[in-house]
């Protein structure tokens, strides 16, 4: 059996169906982790998805507690050929958002599949059921051509929790580093840069999300009987976010930026175009930080937006001052940014502007993580998808968004990589979800091609890492296709 004829063998389950049917019963597991009650569709989407196709693949298979108190069980199914060969850690997440069914199109429901033209409708599709269903199509189906033996190690990490925040994930990785160690960590999650484009990303910004309280008293007065008498929170909160974020979207408080974007990041950028897809939004060519590209702006540098913003009853105004205003902000942040001192950095900037009265509350936050372009599996990747598509794929050191890829990068300190299957306007998170058919076929292909090579020039990649490692410089040498 060839690398082509896997690939092909791989694309057929497309061409005939049996993929589409695949993901439409997966889809039929209503899996809200946001949701009150929903653990039996957890467990369910384990039982019966995974656990029979890792069972059929070879793999010994395990349904762990969450650590963390909820019942968002996490599944380890580990495929071990020969201890000396290399291991690959892969992931998924079996829970979707909500699946907000009254506010879908066209009488679509989010808990069926339906095809419309080269769109897949359904809750999940995009995020993350189609995405790690293509890569456990792609596998099987490289086992197959590859008589059943791979020729490294596999593991892989299921949870049912990322969506509400991947609670427990952590702790579960750092008490079960023994069970996930690895070389090299490969999944799939996110948007391409566009749809057309093959893209890897290496990392994710992080996240930091916190709340502006301001309470000046404890009820509202007439705005007749005491206007331009009584100082108004919401007045005061709105001057207070200008002074850390200017008109223009550029971020003004010293602690809160990033150093500068590293030559490899900022090459690998200069490459990258941003939006100009049928359903991108057009992008404000004057907002953010002056002198970057979009495409530093949003993969090489920090971002600070306000999510929400309330005072009074905005569905019901009344002629009051209000007593009190809210704003819950946002910092998406690169590697190097000091993000963990936040709090401390907003509160300093804050009292300095005369602004001391405002309550700052730390809420959902991730770490940023990044992998130079110029890191040997990356190039081996980039070569293994250009072999297999005909073109050179974007490079994104890391994704604007945020992933619980800390937890892989730092915590376990594996190499991360990640071939998204998915495209910027799948409505991701939001009503009418979907896929796109042709990146559907085109992500079995690509993952077909990453596997086989993974088995062909794997141990030589893991043995210069380690080389590498032990010499304390990088190597550069990259197996050829």
């Amino acid at each position: 059996m060839t690398r082509d004829r896997a690939i092909a063998q791989t694309v057929a389950q497309f061409d005939n169906g049996a993929f589409l049917a695949t993901l439409a019963r997966r889809v039929a597991h209503a899996t809200e982790s946001e949701e009150a009650g929903q653990a039996a569709a957890q467990h369910a989407y384990l039982d019966q998805e995974m656990t029979p196709l890792f069972a059929r693949m070879g793999f010994v298979t395990q349904v762990f507690a969450n650590p963390a108190g909820v019942d968002l069980p996490i599944l380890v199914a580990r495929r071990i050929e020969d201890p000396a060969l290399p291991t690959v850690l892969m992931y998924g997440h079996g829970d979707v958002v909500r699946g907000n069914a009254a506010r879908w199109a066209e009488g679509r429901d989010p808990w069926t599949l339906r095809v419309e033209g080269e769109r897949w409708y359904g809750r999940g599709t995009a995020d993350n059921k189609g995405q790690h269903s293509i890569n456990l199509c792609a596998l099987e189906q490289v086992l197959a051509a590859r008589g059943g033996r791979l020729g490294l190690n596999l593991t892989w990490l299921i949870e049912t929790g990322e969506e509400a925040g991947s609670p427990g994930l952590a702790a579960f990785c750092e008490a079960q580093r023994e069970l996930l160690r690895a070389d090299l960590f490969l999944a799939s999650d996110g948007p391409r840069l566009a749809a057309a484009r093959p893209t890897l990303f290496m990392g994710s910004r992080g996240a930091v999300n916190f709340e502006l309280h301001l309470s000046l008293r404890e009820r509202g007065y007439h705005s007749g009987n005491w206007g331009g008498l009584l100082s108004n929170p919401a007045i005061v909160l709105s001057h207070a976010i200008a002074s850390m974020v200017d008109a223009r979207g550029r971020i003004l408080v010293p602690g809160l930026r990033p150093p500068a974007i590293p030559a490899p990041v900022a090459a690998a950028l200069a490459d990258l175009s941003v939006g100009g897809d049928v359903d991108d939004p057009a992008i404000d060519p004057e907002w953010g930080e002056p002198g970057l590209s979009p495409s530093e702006q949003v993969f090489g540098w920090n971002s600070l937006d306000v999510l929400t913003f309330g005072a009074g009853d905005p569905a019901k105004p009344v002629n009051a001052i209000p007593p009190q205003a809210t704003a819950w902000c946002q910092l998406r942040f690169v590697v190097g940014t000091d993000w963990r001192r936040l709090e401390e950095h907003v509160r300093a900037h804050l009292a300095q502007a005369g602004f001391g009265a405002i309550r700052i509350t730390l809420g959902a936050q991730a770490g940023a993580t990044r992998l130079s372009p110029d890191n040997p599996w990356v190039q081996w990747a980039a070569a293994s998808v250009r072999a297999t598509t005909g073109q050179a794929p974007a490079l994104l050191p890391n994704l604007g968004g945020s992933l619980p890829n800390d937890i892989f990068a730092d915590l376990l300190g594996l190499p991360t990589i990640w071939v998204p299957h998915s495209y910027p306007a799948c409505a991701q998170h939001a009503p009418n979800e979907h896929l796109l058919a042709p990146v559907v076929r085109e992500g079995l292909a690509i993952m077909a091609g990453l596997l086989w090579d993974l088995a062909e020039q794997g141990p030589a990649l893991c043995a210069a890492q380690r080389q590498g490692t032990r010499a304390t410089e990088p190597s550069s040498a990259v197996p050829a296709l």
